[in-house]
């Protein structure tokens, strides 16, 4: 299986994320818009690029049940991205919830990830947050009871996929961020991975950001990682 790849804008400037978009749509199947560009350019700011290409909408949702249907109906009612993710620490009636509202308000076509354990956490957070570890034992019991809610997959970090794959069956989705290919710095990430390390692994989609959008040509960047996978 090669995963696809969706690349992270982690911007506010909308002129630079047409920009990339333009450049890397060719090479990888999406991008993937989190809070920093929604709280800037608000969803018309979306709708925009959600127009160019398909889109992963990262906004970890994590609230009362009632709020998070909300505001996922609110979203669906104006776009149809590809992924849209919510926290998988929201809870059983959150994520039913949840599946519930994205299933109907995009007719089967919006994919609901839940959110495991974040790729900047290791096992001294988890500690600190009073979550039992280690960090893969809490991804898999996450992600146990996002796929018993009718989620379609979760995010995790790129240490957890083999064994998620595993548990998980192959129609789950593992959406992976985390990625750094061989030679790049870990930024703020600290359980990371290769490309082609998560695609052995068995992740169903790569989320990589800096990488491609601050190399000096992200067309190139965004080709030779897609090319690495092929």
């Amino acid at each position: 299986m090669v995963p696809s790849v969706y690349v992270a804008f982690d911007t506010t400037d909308i002129a630079k994320a047409r920009t990339w978009a333009a450049a890397v749509a060719p090479h990888v199947a999406g991008i993937k818009l989190g809070l920093e560009f929604v709280y800037a350019q608000g969803m018309a700011g979306v709708r925009d690029l959600a127009g160019a290409v398909p889109l992963f909408l990262d906004l970890k949702l994590h609230d009362i049940p009632n709020t998070v249907a909300g505001g996922l109906h609110a979203v669906l009612e104006q776009i149809t991205p590809q992924y849209i993710n919510v926290h998988a620490g929201g809870g059983p009636e959150m994520l039913r919830r949840a599946a519930e509202t994205v299933a109907e308000g995009s007719n089967g076509k919006t994919r609901l990830l839940a959110v495991t354990v974040l790729t900047s956490l290791d096992e001294d957070d988890l500690t600190a947050v009073g979550q039992r570890g280690p960090a893969a034992n809490q991804a898999l019991r996450l992600a146990e009871l996002a796929k018993r809610q009718g989620c379609h997959g979760v995010v995790c970090s790129p240490a957890e996929v083999s064994m998620l794959r595993q548990a998980m069956g192959l129609d789950f989705d593992l959406v992976v961020p985390g990625i750094r290919p061989a030679g790049a710095g870990a930024q703020d990430q600290k359980r990371i991975m290769t490309p082609s390390d998560a695609m052995i692994a068995g992740a169903t989609a790569l989320v990589i950001g800096r990488p491609i959008t601050a190399a000096a040509d992200p067309a190139e960047a965004a080709r030779a990682i897609a090319a690495s996978l092929a």
